[in-house]
């Protein structure tokens, strides 16, 4: 424990170490980024870390970031957030859901402060939320992994039993289901969002259990290497496009594309018209992006697929439509329904077809 503290110090004084710089540079806005892994994932962090970037190449000389990573979860995300405040940021990002009530902690503490906070909902005067509809990427995946999957196993690794990684699971099952009735999910939980040992473990886990496609809601690279090295195995790019594993095992990709919100959160402080809000975009929007659909894929399971993200994206198809049923049979979308927004926000359960509980 004493010495993930002198990390985490370490790693405060690196990230912030131009801190004092910023205050004989006048006139700059200062803007934080918190990140949960290193920004050289390939996945989660590594895109933040591209909207970081092009906030910077933006504004220019008007503007300086900063950012610690790999900050764990919980006291350890408060102490960096903390010294950001004091050392002159005036907008923070933070960017994972494990973040939510530190952020609000600091908030408090420094109202003058504007704080954002990726993928949680809990908002306050100087903190908005925001986030992707990862999940109507994950229809996407579905769409193909179902066509590809000669063994009608799925594997699934699941980060943490959080709302946004249950609706990309059911999404994609969903999905998978329309064109291969026979498919069944084996889904694995890691719990963790970035531990490339893990999670190479639980794509072998699952690539035992009979999958020959696997679809993952982790940060590293680690799943596609497994993949690889298994051979005839398929997966998803996972937040950023992971195209270096291409044409297989990765044969498309989600990607967050986060610069444009981050440009334009960052010119709202600049020019003092910034509003606590509430931000959920999707594929429409162009926060979700769909990796180029690789030659593996055949040529109509691709125009398929395609069809369907065009769909969504203009807003003539919902990934949650019924008629679908809870895992326990009950009945929760009539032909036609779709899902609001405030179910799929806290969605708890599985679809059915599931096999498996959703743990505690």
């Amino acid at each position: 424990m004493k010495l993930t503290k002198l990390l985490t110090t370490a790693a405060i004084a690196l990230g912030l170490a131009t801190g004092a710089m910023a205050e004989s540079h006048g006139g700059k806005t200062k803007v934080g980024f918190v990140f949960v892994g290193p920004v050289g994932d390939g996945g989660w962090t590594y895109e933040h870390n591209k909207g970081r970037l092009a906030v910077e190449a933006e504004f220019g000389d008007k503007v300086e970031t900063v950012f610690v990573e790999n900050v764990p979860e919980g006291p350890d995300a408060e102490r960096v957030m903390t010294q950001m405040a004091l050392d002159g940021a005036k907008l923070i990002f933070t960017t994972s859901f494990g973040y939510m009530d530190p952020t609000l902690n600091v908030a408090k503490k420094f109202p003058k402060v504007k704080f954002e906070h990726a993928t949680g909902y809990k908002r306050d005067t100087n903190v908005s939320t925001y986030s992707a509809r990862f999940y109507e990427g994950r229809a996407v995946q579905g769409t193909i992994a179902g066509h590809l999957t000669k063994s009608n196993i799925v594997g699934y690794i699941g980060s943490y039993p959080i709302p946004e990684v249950i609706r990309g699971i059911n999404s994609a099952y969903i999905h998978a289901k329309k064109v291969n009735p026979d498919v069944q999910f084996k889904i694995v939980w890691a719990y963790t969002w970035f531990d490339p040992a893990k999670e190479a473990d639980a794509a072998k886990v699952l690539i035992e259990q009979g999958a020959d496609v696997i679809l993952q809601h982790t940060d590293s690279t680690a799943p596609q290497a497994a993949a690889q090295a298994a051979g005839n195995v398929y997966t998803f790019g996972q937040a950023s496009d992971m195209a270096e594993y291409g044409p297989m095992p990765r044969v498309s990709s989600i990607i967050d594309n986060w610069a444009p919100y981050y440009i334009a959160r960052t010119k709202a402080v600049m020019d003092g018209t910034w509003e606590s809000v509430d931000t959920w975009d999707g594929i429409g929007k162009g926060m979700v992006g769909i990796g180029e659909i690789s030659s593996a894929v055949p040529a109509d399971v691709k125009a398929e697929a395609l069809a369907l993200k065009d769909a969504i994206a203009s807003g003539a198809y919902a990934p949650f439509t019924g008629p679908l049923k809870k895992q326990d049979g009950s009945d929760w979308l009539a032909d036609g329904e779709t899902a609001d927004d405030g179910t799929l926000a806290g969605m708890n359960f599985y679809v059915e077809g599931i096999e498996g509980t959703i743990p505690n």
